[in-house]
């Protein structure tokens, strides 16, 4: 079938607009919670909970890929005993958060002060005596545009301001 003249632009036009709106759809961050929000007790905990239904859903952006499991992650992952593939396993088999805090309560053991310890351990990123921490810290601001915010001062924030939230 052969479009003439205003027909082809109109298919041309519709077809790019589909294309356009398709492509959005899928390069679409889908952020995790602030690591700011807690469950039983522990900060942090939430947003890997987010991670991983994101992961397992096909809907993990890719700037999270690398670090699923490991880094902020893998903080947590220490602190609570628990490994990756076991945390998985647990945020697969449940449906809601209840379900997965009650898993928290009843297979990690940890007082309010070793939770409160792990906190301040992820506060405290990048430590003041790690210049290579505290410059990639600089670098990730002056790349999102916002190297001169003096109140970003932790990647916790870095977080934050890179998610839209401060």
């Amino acid at each position: 079938m052969r479009v003439r003249g205003g027909n082809a632009k109109l298919k041309f036009a519709i077809e790019f607009s589909t294309e356009l709106t398709d492509h959005a759809a899928m390069s679409k961050i889908i952020y995790p919670r602030s690591p700011h929000e807690t469950m039983d007790g522990w900060h942090y905990l939430p947003r890997y909970v987010d991670k991983i239904r994101l992961h397992l859903a096909g809907k993990l952006h890719p700037d999270y890929q690398e670090n699923l499991g490991r880094a902020f992650d893998g903080f947590w992952l220490k602190a609570a005993g628990v490994t990756h593939e076991q945390f998985l396993e647990v945020v697969k088999n449940s449906t809601t958060d209840g379900e997965v805090c009650d898993w928290v309560r009843q297979n990690v053991k940890r007082t309010a002060a070793e939770k409160a310890a792990h906190w301040n351990d992820v506060l405290s990123r990048p430590l003041a005596n790690d210049p290579a921490a505290v410059a990639r810290l600089q670098m990730r601001k002056e790349q999102a545009g916002i190297g001169h915010r003096d109140d970003i001062k932790c990647f916790v924030d870095m977080l934050d301001a890179d998610e839209k939230r401060i």
